[in-house]
């Protein structure tokens, strides 16, 4: 079964559970009635017809938690440093001027945006999942992925925003998750606090220990520790790097913001993150690797642009 079919399914089951209550209040109310239980109408109010009355009992939406934490992971404003990077799109824009006759930096725009969600799904959703999976291996996934990366520039804005995601967590998202969800979600949690204080110890310590808080493993672990399951997780991080780059095309002046929301809403970004999950959805982490070796040069030349506007 595909994501797509779990997610319309779980659509599905939401809508019946809410006819179910909607039914359950008419039956109620038809018995009280017939057996006179109905207390009488007060004179003084207005008299309400019969299609605008409301049921006079409380009706259970199935919304869960997870759905409020999904809806958290997955705002623009959650703080993780993403808008100060461009993923390599102002290198890459640089790197192909002049344009080439009727090409447009929309079209090198959509160019980009395909290879680059096609490079992060193979080197860095694998350990995302297996994050997700296996939450005390954080720490080895987290060394395994700083072993992996061969660019500079790359790596340092995977740890900025994995370390701003650990974070986000402590002051923000732990107290609620250890009173909320499954043994689980409490392993996850245990794993996260525990790597985090591994963290603050190896800044202090005065030999030489690496620990790196690299974005794609802690967002595995967090994902589990709030509820969310393996394809939200998996989605939503491609989903936010899509959200991250069509934001810095807006800056560079690339589209507008219009145009932007146009790109995310669109069937071709769905179809292109949903295959992309589907694709390394069985990779382990050790066959991870970049597709795309062209990416490491776009971003990695960034820093020796004579003039940019976004982080190196």
């Amino acid at each position: 079964m595909k994501a797509g079919d779990s997610e319309r399914l779980k659509a599905h089951v939401a809508e019946l559970e809410v006819q179910l209550q909607t039914a359950k209040a008419l039956l109620r109310r038809t018995e009280a009635q017939s057996i006179g239980q109905l207390p009488n109408r007060d004179i003084h109010r207005p008299s309400i017809s019969r299609t605008s009355r409301h049921f006079g009992v409380p009706v259970s939406l199935p919304l869960g938690i997870s759905i409020h934490n999904l809806m958290l992971l997955s705002d623009s404003a959650l703080p993780l440093g993403s808008f100060a990077y461009s993923s390599g799109l102002e290198s890459f824009l640089a790197h192909h001027k002049p344009l080439r006759e009727g090409g447009t930096q929309l079209s090198l725009f959509h160019k980009f945006l395909r290879l680059t969600i096609q490079s992060v799904a193979y080197t860095s959703i694998p350990y995302a999942l297996a994050a997700f999976r296996g939450p005390l291996d954080l720490m080895e996934l987290d060394n395994d992925l700083d072993a992996s990366i061969l660019c500079t520039v790359a790596r340092r804005a995977s740890i900025a925003q994995g370390r701003a995601l650990l974070s986000v967590w402590e002051r923000g998202f732990k107290e609620s998750a250890r009173s909320q969800f499954s043994e689980e979600g409490l392993e996850a949690a245990t794993s996260i606090d525990t790597f985090a204080s591994d963290l603050k110890i190896a800044a202090l310590s005065p030999e030489p220990i690496t620990i790196n808080g690299h974005l794609a493993p802690i967002w595995g672990a967090v994902s589990l520790a709030l509820g969310l399951n393996l394809e939200e997780a998996g989605y939503l991080f491609l989903l936010n790097h899509a959200k991250a780059v069509t934001s810095a095309a807006v800056r560079a002046s690339v589209m507008g913001p219009y145009m932007a929301q146009n790109v995310l809403a669109s069937q071709v970004l769905q179809e292109l993150v949903r295959s992309s999950l589907e694709k390394v959805w069985l990779t382990p982490p050790e066959d991870a690797g970049q597709v795309v070796p062209m990416m490491d040069l776009w971003v990695g030349r960034h820093e020796m642009l004579y003039s940019r506007i976004f982080n190196s």
